[in-house]
């Protein structure tokens, strides 16, 4: 599984749509609040031309794409870190997730309701952020509280916690995102078991009408003002028109898109992105019984991307056979590939590339 995504945004933005389109899961999608009671849960293949291509080389028995997960959390609203709108429920879920996916309203449409009576992306945005962070404040107070009779005991460990747990509390109390203050690597690792839901990378998905693809309008520009300002990304969609392109076979997307001037969905622009979001890679196996792609972080050494495939990989691992992806698709087979020298062995200390192919030795 690559990474589970939550969705989240106010009611009627289009979030549940946005969901339909990325999974064909059908969840409801009407106009009115609370329509996604439970969250609907998606799994969605990572497009990858890459390993088309494998598949064109090697013909295998089997193909297994990698994937995401996504979560559709029902809308929040102002006053959901205090119950409103079942928003205890909603909050809890959005700890589950790796990564947060905001999709916010920029399209204007009287049929469809507004909660706050008129479309303002970045207001919606500072709701769904105060409503975060108020949850992330009780959540460290808590953890505040309970340090302090170990703090007054002595205990290293826990006056090292409280210390950054007092810094963040006051910057979240000041309106920061955890994920905007400037953490350390170490200060992070200690608010780890908190699941804060500000801690958690953001991708702003714009929900546009048709005629406003592929770059947006203004409103699309709040946005994208905003979210340089945290380094967070903007991909632009419009939920009706994913809704149609989700019902079409492949042959007839491509002419779709084609006729809208698209070289690609919006929603593949989405899962490419929220791939990167956390620093994601791809590498390969392939070979006549199967061509899989696996997910692993960016940097992870040879025994560990063997882990992924089995536990007994990592622990037996002795080396791996690597070629890049680039020089295949030019050379057009695996025996082009040894020809030219350009299958490497490497040991325990490589660190995996994306679009790597591998092939594992291991000792049982």
């Amino acid at each position: 599984m690559g990474f589970k995504c939550g969705i989240v945004g106010l009611p009627n933005v289009g979030k549940s749509t946005v969901f339909n389109s990325l999974t064909k899961a059908g969840a409801g999608a009407s106009n009115y609040p609370f329509c996604t009671i439970e969250p609907n849960v998606g799994i969605v293949s990572v497009p990858d031309k890459r390993l088309d291509r494998l598949v064109e080389i090697y013909q295998p028995d089997k193909i297994t794409p990698t994937s995401m997960q996504f979560v559709d959390i029902a809308g929040l609203v102002a006053g959901a870190s205090r119950g409103e709108g079942l928003g205890n429920q909603f909050l809890g879920n959005i700890k589950e997730v790796d990564a947060v996916l905001h999709v916010v309203r920029c399209f204007e449409d009287d049929d469809i309701v507004h909660v706050a009576g008129k479309v303002d992306p970045v207001g919606d945005i500072e709701v769904i952020d105060t409503e975060l962070c108020l949850k992330d404040i009780d959540t460290v107070t808590k953890r505040v509280e309970r340090n302090e009779k170990l703090v007054r005991t002595g205990d290293k460990d826990a006056k090292a916690q409280q210390e950054v747990c007092v810094k963040v509390k006051e910057s979240l109390e000041d309106g920061t995102p955890v994920r905007k203050q400037g953490l350390s690597e170490d200060e992070k690792k200690v608010l780890l078991d908190l699941q804060l839901l500000t801690s958690k990378p953001v991708l702003y998905c714009c929900n546009v009408n048709e005629n406003d693809l592929p770059e947006g309008g203004p409103l699309v520009q709040q946005v994208r003002e905003l979210a340089e300002k945290e380094n967070s990304q903007v991909v632009v969609v419009s939920g009706k028109v994913e809704a149609e392109l989700a019902e079409l076979e492949e042959d007839e997307k491509v002419e779709f898109l084609k006729d809208m001037g698209l070289e690609e969905s919006g929603l593949n622009q989405l899962i490419r992105t929220g791939y990167s979001l956390l620093g994601l890679i791809t590498f390969f196996t392939a070979g006549k019984q199967e061509v899989r792609a696996w997910t692993v972080q960016n940097l992870v050494t040879a025994p560990q991307a063997a882990g992924e495939i089995h536990t007994d990989f990592e622990r037996g691992f002795i080396r791996a056979e690597v070629f890049d992806y680039t020089a295949l698709n030019e050379l057009g087979s695996e025996k082009g590939i040894k020809e030219k020298g350009l299958m490497r062995l490497e040991g325990k200390e490589y660190q995996v590339k994306d679009g790597d192919i591998m092939f594992f030795r291991f000792s049982v």
